[in-house]
């Protein structure tokens, strides 16, 4: 669904990514992990339009995207939850949502749909943005994406400083996303989750690939663990 071929983006004269190439399939998750720093959201960034990079391609069911506006990629049907979240705070979950809904291929994300799977929303539809909790505004951020009626999702760090119970909850509101069929790319810093909801992992180190295996091969390569995912 998603192909990123050896790009390489730069801030300014900064070379941030160094030829970083990934692939995302339907129905599965690819992990991006590695330290701040290491490129992952300058990845995410490339992806979805907002940085263009200076080498290298990127395609989205066999058509090039790479330097395409944002609203462009968003429109063929690649959402984005950005680590920053940007939900409306002065909009009611509902208007957040509804705000978002684009008709898809098969129109499966109706906001009767989003309500089933985020129940907690559906309590809390009408209250603002601003009066929630870093859990639920997440929450919204990640059923505004599924809105777009998307075919891939992009993810940076959903998990980020939230509670123990609030990562669980997302963790399994992302494993039913996979079953759905979406493509996944998820951006994150918290091993756990990765390991557990990846099927292939990308390990980034100053804008290079220096990882890229399985769960289990992640697992086993310690000196991959201590050198680039250590604390």
């Amino acid at each position: 669904m998603l192909e990123v071929n050896d790009i390489h983006t730069y801030y300014g004269n900064s070379h941030v990514l160094r030829g970083v190439s990934l692939q995302v399939k339907a129905g599965a998750v690819t992990s991006l992990l590695g330290r701040n720093g290491a490129g992952k959201t300058t990845t995410a960034l490339s992806v979805m339009g907002y940085l263009k990079p200076r080498l290298g391609s990127i395609t989205y069911a066999g058509r090039a995207i790479a330097g395409l506006p944002s609203y462009s990629i968003s429109r063929m049907g690649v959402g984005f939850v950005p680590q920053e979240r940007g939900i409306f705070p002065s909009l009611s979950v509902e208007e957040n949502l509804t705000v978002a809904a684009r008709s898809g291929r098969d129109n499966r994300w109706t906001l009767a749909r989003i309500y089933e799977m985020f129940p907690r929303l559906k309590e809390r539809r009408n209250n603002r943005g601003f009066q929630l909790s870093g859990g639920e505004q997440q929450m919204v951020a990640i059923a505004r994406a599924l809105m777009l009626n998307p075919s891939v999702i992009v993810l940076d760090e959903p998990s980020e400083g939230l509670a123990p119970l609030i990562v669980d909850e997302i963790v399994e509101i992302l494993r039913r996303m996979k079953s759905e069929g979406l493509a996944i790319l998820l951006i994150e810093q918290n091993l756990s989750a990765a390991l557990d909801l990846g099927d292939i992992h990308y390990v980034l180190s100053k804008g290079e690939v220096c990882f890229s295996g399985t769960s289990d091969m992640l697992r086993s390569n310690e000196r991959v663990l201590s050198d680039y995912l250590s604390v």
